[in-house]
């Protein structure tokens, strides 16, 4: 059943999280000595926890922040080599509920490698990253009664699924909206014995939204007034129902390193580093310190790309909202493979992913010397990223407004830059994609 059903909320909803469940992200400490040359502070992200009532418009709340505990970084779930070529990326870690918060206190928790719900405030567990154009995969199973749904494209408290999000419907026949529909826009009506577990593949690109049950097409929506970016939601409505293998390929992604030259880049010779293009058709960077920025300016975004580290714990980074032609004024997702001891939970300097001076890596994926994944959202004041499919920061922006984002919050367009570190630098890149949110 839709939200929009629902006739009240509490005003002030508290996220209800087991131990082994979220972590919205900490701002840990890194003494890393990287190219910064004014003083920064550490933060805390902010949890949004105050909902608005679902059927009745409210004026702005200040959020509740709500300190979230900690959850240890399990091992990465299996992906193959083609889902990580092809750009997935897994939005649930198997174990920890970490990407994700509750718009109201239910009992959200990781059971048997899913994510499980049955009692509490009916609402959303969404995703704390906003997402555009993708393909989503996930399984679901739930009681034969249950009444819930994912939302693509929403607020965390949506109020009309026919203007403010896509609620793709799990519920009975007897629902005005059976399993498959989309509420408020498109019924369908297929067989589905929901106490099973069922694959559903959405795809939302643009105004068309698509999706295939157990490989089988059973909506096929096109939207006069499409949506733009948003959350994606599991509900929790009436009835118990579980949730797996939840997974994303970002979409409508373009080219920004053509294989052969720096067409599209702006480059320093007048710095240390060399940038050049192997005859593999590679961005290499050689020695530093020095920067490579591109000629547009992004501020929303999806960037996808490929990197190897040449050599053992070199370090390196993809700067992004960069003030163009100053000297690597933007945030940095770090490139740093080292870890402490022989603990990969424990990055040796911010570690691969993590947004450096702001969050650490929850944990080292990649490796040096071997290819690996890296996908950096950016979207309002709030940054994920993740390496090999795997989510390993997820830090909000809480500093004042300025325009350089290493002293303030900057969601203003800028460049994204490729760094050469010290005279050590040797790393190449490849198929360097983006999407703009």
């Amino acid at each position: 059943m839709s939200l929009l059903r629902l006739l009240t909320l509490p005003l002030f909803a508290i996220l209800f999280v087991q131990l082994t469940g979220c972590n919205s992200g900490n701002s840990a400490n890194s003494n890393n000595s990287n190219n910064s040359n004014s003083p920064e502070t550490q933060v805390t992200p902010a949890t949004p926890t105050t909902p608005d009532a679902p059927t009745i418009p409210q004026p702005p709340v200040e959020p509740v922040l709500i300190e979230m505990p900690t959850a240890p970084a399990p091992e990465p779930l299996p992906i193959t080599t083609a889902e990580l070529a092809e750009g997935w990326i897994q939005l649930f870690d198997g174990a920890t509920l970490f990407g994700w918060q509750a718009a109201t206190q239910a009992n959200w928790q990781v059971t048997d490698g899913a994510i499980t719900v049955s009692d509490g405030d009916a609402g959303l567990l969404y995703t704390t990253t906003e997402f555009s154009n993708y393909t989503l995969h996930l399984e679901f199973k739930s009681d034969p009664e249950t009444n819930s749904g994912i939302f693509l494209r929403t607020r965390g408290t949506p109020t009309d699924p026919a203007k403010d999000c896509y609620e793709f419907n799990i519920a009975p026949l007897d629902n005005p909206f059976p399993t498959g529909s989309l509420v408020a826009r498109k019924r369908v009506t297929p067989q589905v014995d929901s106490s099973q577990w069922h694959t559903i593949q959405i795809t939302v690109l643009d105004d068309q939204v698509s999706a295939l049950l157990d490989g089988n097409l059973v909506l096929d929506y096109q939207d006069p007034t499409p949506l733009g970016k948003g959350h994606i939601g599991l509900q929790l409505n009436s009835g118990a129902i579980a949730f797996r293998n939840i997974r994303l390929k970002p979409l409508a992604l373009t080219t920004i390193f053509n294989g052969k030259d720096l067409t599209g880049w702006v480059e320093y010779p007048e710095m240390e580093s060399d940038f050049s293009v192997t005859a593999d058709g590679f961005l290499n960077v050689k020695n530093g310190k020095g920067q490579l920025e591109t000629e547009r300016h992004y501020a929303d975004f999806v960037l996808q790309l490929e990197c190897i580290s040449h050599l053992e714990r070199l370090n390196s980074g993809i700067f992004f909202r960069c003030i163009p032609g100053a000297e690597m004024m933007g945030y940095e997702s770090q490139i740093q493979n080292g870890r402490q001891g022989d603990d990969p939970t424990v990055p040796e300097d911010c570690g691969t992913g993590g947004i450096f001076r702001r969050q650490d890596a929850r944990r080292i994926v990649a490796q040096d010397k071997q290819w690996f994944h890296k996908t950096i959202i950016a979207c309002d004041d709030h940054i994920a990223v993740w390496v090999n499919g795997y989510q390993v920061t997820d830090w909000t922006d809480t500093r004042k407004p300025h325009e350089n984002p290493r002293r303030g919050l900057r969601t203003a367009a800028g460049s994204i830059m490729i760094q050469g570190h010290d005279p050590t630098t040797d790393l190449s890149f490849r198929n360097l994609r983006i999407s703009e949110l």
